[in-house]
């Protein structure tokens, strides 16, 4: 899948760089324009503070958010959002 100017923000941190490079390829995301992980600075923040401030940063440099997708609601809560959010469900593991 071409993901072609698309960023991408993950919790991961910056240390699992390579192996999510990795796991990206390998299920089929080919190119994408940023991989955004989270950096030590944000240690002892939220998700949602990180994501917030990541999505913050992309629209401050003139970009627009129209889909942000999330298997936890603290990948979607916060602001911005985007045009529209997609929560998918993962039977794996839930955080409150």
């Amino acid at each position: 899948m071409d993901l072609g100017s698309s960023h991408i923000i993950l919790r991961r941190s910056e240390e699992q760089r390579t192996v999510t490079t990795n796991n990206l390829k390998r299920v089929g995301f080919h190119t994408w324009e940023k991989l955004i992980l989270k950096a030590s600075s944000y240690t002892g923040k939220t998700a949602v503070e990180y994501k917030s401030t990541e999505r913050n940063n992309l629209e401050k440099n003139g970009y627009r958010i129209i889909g942000n997708i999330g298997d936890q609601w603290s990948d979607l809560m916060g602001s911005p959002t985007g045009n529209r959010t997609f929560k998918l469900p993962d039977p794996m593991y839930y955080i409150s």
